[in-house]
């Protein structure tokens, strides 16, 4: 038998725990293969498929007010709430939150730019809000039995105010919603990525946690009402201070520790770009 190659020998002789297992650099070949695709996508495709998450969000709001209307149980009300995710999954929507793992992604390993990056956030959070804004007001007047409830849900989200507690709860959401993207892309299989949609959005609405779009949505539905005991001010300060920890939470607590998991593969595809 001939002597290994240099390549081999090197593999051979390296420490197994130095590299990851091939399932996660399978992985992250794959987020990488995905982001480009979601970095590049015109800017009319990219409006629709984030009208298009903010009313799959909206739905999942409606059943959440509904259930919990008719139960007077917020977990059942969250329970129900899955259907939006579940939407937002099937439906290929998207939602600014499930923006912080694939893109950011293929950002790093240099198959696309901080500006394609910033240019799909914003568009994606201002078309989820815009559907978002225009769900919660058919909620409240074609539903006018859900309305106490909606100004309650609204008011819990509105009275966090920017403190240490309510950033903390941003930051859990936007680790939930990217380590919902992370289990997803571990899989082709549709019925397998529905399970962490129901699961993970479920433990985001029962958790109260502080998630930029949704708690609009629910700040929003309280508004219309007109006798919601928070202002269009308090809206805008709680979705400026749930984004940045939306944000902070799954860079840091999901993105960033995975692409420490593959480093050796994020400097080869940096290399190669």
């Amino acid at each position: 038998m001939g002597q290994p190659g240099a390549a081999q020998t090197n593999r051979l002789s390296a420490d197994p725990g130095e590299r990851p297992e091939p399932e996660v650099e399978e992985a992250f070949d794959r987020l990488v293969g995905q982001g480009p695709e979601r970095l590049v996508r015109p800017l009319l495709p990219l409006v629709a498929t984030g009208l298009l998450g903010g009313i799959d969000v909206g739905v999942g709001v409606l059943a959440y007010l509904v259930v919990e209307h008719d139960t007077g149980s917020a977990l059942l009300g969250s329970l129900a709430f899955t259907v939006g995710f579940v939407a937002l999954l099937m439906a290929g929507s998207e939602l600014f939150t499930e923006n912080f793992l694939v893109p950011v992604v293929a950002v790093v390993a240099k198959e696309g730019t901080i500006l394609q990056l910033l240019r799909l956030w914003v568009v994606s959070l201002a078309a989820n809000l815009l559907t978002g804004l225009g769900m919660a007001a058919m909620i409240v007047y074609a539903l006018p039995d859900v309305q106490d409830t909606a100004i309650a849900a609204g008011a819990h989200y509105a009275e966090l105010g920017i403190t240490v507690r309510s950033f903390l709860l941003a930051v859990l959401a936007g680790a939930v919603i990217t380590l919902l993207t992370r289990m997803q892309n571990a899989t082709d299989n549709l019925g397998i990525k529905i399970v962490p949609a129901i699961m993970l959005s479920f433990v985001l609405v029962a958790a109260k946690l502080f998630h930029c779009v949704l708690d609009s949505i629910l700040m929003f539905a309280g508004l219309l009402t007109g006798r919601a005991p928070y202002s269009w001010a308090n809206w805008a300060s709680a979705l400026g201070w749930s984004a940045t920890g939306n944000i902070i939470g799954g860079l840091l607590l999901v993105t960033g520790i995975r692409l420490l998991r593959v480093q050796h593969r994020v400097a080869e595809e940096r290399h190669q770009s």
